[in-house]
């Protein structure tokens, strides 16, 4: 189960990411049929594997992991200093917000919010691409799935 959970993190992360995000002491949540549903680290959620895709979806520990094993600006998109406590809050982050985003995100991915001076503030889906974080002036560019201030 390991070994897949770090495959498909590698897959969708970058190379080498699965091992540092997903040591070996992580315990697993299955489904009946015996499927990787969430995956635990000292009993708190780092992903869980959505079934429709086969992606993971990183809670707050697994945000934070990932923060650490992807170097910057990979995966990262800077946020204004003035929206910094709603989005640690757990809302959700629009394109008007949004200062720097890595152009390599697609709608669709997991992102880090960082602040401007590159700390993590919050992990969620990125409903625009990069290019398009930066163009638009309306519209959601991050769905804020935890911030910071808002624990599991």
């Amino acid at each position: 189960m390991l070994s897949r959970v770090r495959t498909i993190a590698d897959l969708q992360f970058g190379t080498g990411i699965g091992c540092r995000v997903f040591p070996d002491t992580c315990r697993f949540i299955t489904s009946r049929r015996g499927g990787v549903r969430q995956v635990l680290l000292d009993g708190k959620r780092l992903a869980t594997l959505r079934a429709h895709d086969g992606r993971l979806t990183l809670g707050l520990a697994g945000g934070k992991r990932l923060y650490s094993a992807l170097p910057g600006p990979s995966g990262r998109v800077v946020l204004r200093d003035d929206v910094t406590s709603f989005i640690a809050a757990g809302k959700n982050l629009f394109s008007r917000h949004v200062v720097r985003a890595d152009l390599d995100i697609h709608a669709g991915d997991e992102v880090m919010v960082v602040d401007g001076e590159g700390r993590f503030i919050a992990i969620g889906e990125a409903m625009l691409s990069g290019d398009e974080m930066l163009a638009f002036d309306t519209g959601m560019a991050v769905s804020i799935r935890h911030g910071i201030q808002k624990e599991e």
